[in-house]
């Protein structure tokens, strides 16, 4: 082969690897790019869980996104239909492994209201600060992974040393680590143990001090707000539209929130603010996670200054708990936004039917809106931001 023949060859083979690249050679000199499917998954990010985004890009930036769910569907409505309203409680507190004690609240109070059953005082105090403790692990959890995801390892030890104390907290009351079934038709399963309280003013007294640390750790740091100011900006019209909740929806300047909304248990006679964000942003997300953590540590205080002494007594219930004929549909503020539970009885055994409302769902379905027009290397940037737990989508 000559040098003429040499250099075609070179020039064909060069066109041949752009083209398969994405890339065509149009005229001498310019390029244009050809659109490219990617997909992103299916992977399990550990707390996320498994999900699959499909891209179509062109080039580096983000032209269209679809989510595909269903890898870890569990049949948890249909599941509880077919069992004692009791035994459909650890159904209850594993589709958000992070939110458990919260998810299982929902749950018993559109049975107690479909009962009719009232709930001791000093139980639905217990309840309330109950919540706040699993709002804080969760929360712990998303600040502390979040950084991760974008590189910094620092913040996670950070945030485990925190949750580590609340998980022991919790599980001298509950007897377990994250699947609490603490919460009864009716009542708790047991008082606190004694000891609790003064444990957990020790507690809530290392987590406000360190906390403080931990916000100058990651909202202070210099690549958090590179990384995040000004990325995935989610309007308030939009997070509307598709219904998001919590977090997500009170960065978008939207102070939604069920505890203030629709009080339950006792959160009318605590005192406690929604914090909301500005932009929007993954920043503003981040931002408005932290600043409900001080907020949750305001009112376990509360509550453990006005716990009533002594034990409380819960109501006599027969052996097998049957479902009135009627309809209920309760909304709870869970850690990652508004959790609902509709329940049918028909006055059987088991519930007629019953549909979950779940935060997590709503948050990942405004993927699409949220991400075209972004660059690849923001991706895990937006994701990372919404906080969402998949099996709390696929239920």
């Amino acid at each position: 082969m000559d040098l003429k023949e040499r250099a075609a060859f070179t020039a064909a083979s060069d066109a041949w690897m752009l083209r398969g690249g994405g890339i065509e050679v149009v005229t001498q000199g310019q390029l244009r790019t050809e659109e490219m499917i990617l997909n992103i998954g299916p992977q399990h990010p550990s707390t996320h869980g498994v999900l699959r985004i499909v891209l179509e890009l062109d080039g580096e930036m983000i032209v269209r996104a679809e989510p595909v769910i269903g890898y870890m569907h569990r049949g948890a409505e249909k599941l509880s239909e077919y069992r004692d309203p009791r035994q459909v409680l650890v159904l209850m507190n594993r589709h958000d492994w992070l939110s458990a004690f919260n998810n299982e609240l929902g749950w018993i109070l559109a049975m107690e209201r479909l009962l009719g059953i009232e709930v001791p005082e000093r139980a639905q105090w217990i309840r309330t600060m109950m919540a706040e403790w699993n709002r804080l692990l969760n929360h712990l959890m998303f600040t502390g992974s979040y950084p991760l995801e974008l590189g910094a390892m620092t913040p996670m030890f950070y945030a485990f040393r925190e949750r580590e104390m609340i998980q022991g907290l919790m599980e001298s009351a509950t007897g377990a680590r994250m699947h609490h079934s603490y919460v009864r038709v009716g009542g708790l399963k047991d008082d606190l143990p004694r000891g609790f309280l003064k444990q957990g003013v020790e507690v809530l007294r290392w987590i406000r001090a360190k906390l403080r640390d931990f916000e100058n750790l990651i909202m202070g740091n210099e690549i958090i707000h590179v990384r995040t100011r000004g990325i995935g900006i989610l309007p308030s019209e939009v997070a509307t539209a598709f219904g998001c909740s919590g977090p997500i929806i009170q960065a978008s300047g939207i102070p939604m929130d069920s505890r203030k909304d629709d009080p339950y248990e006792k959160y009318a006679e605590v005192e406690f603010d929604v914090p909301v964000g500005q932009n929007g942003d993954c920043y503003d997300r981040l931002w408005v996670l932290v600043q409900r953590m001080w907020e949750s540590c305001k009112i376990v205080e509360q509550c453990m200054d006005r716990l009533p002494p002594g034990q409380f007594v819960s109501p006599k219930l027969p052996k097998k708990i049957k479902v009135p004929e009627g309809e209920i549909y309760v909304r709870t503020e869970n850690p990652l936004g508004l959790m609902g539970y509709y329940v049918v009885g028909d006055g059987g055994d088991y519930p007629y039917r019953m549909k979950m409302r779940t935060a997590s769902f709503s948050n990942v379905a405004m993927i699409p809106s949220i991400l075209p027009g972004t660059l690849v290397p923001d991706l895990i940037a937006i994701l990372g931001s919404i906080f969402f737990v998949v099996g709390d989508v696929d239920r």
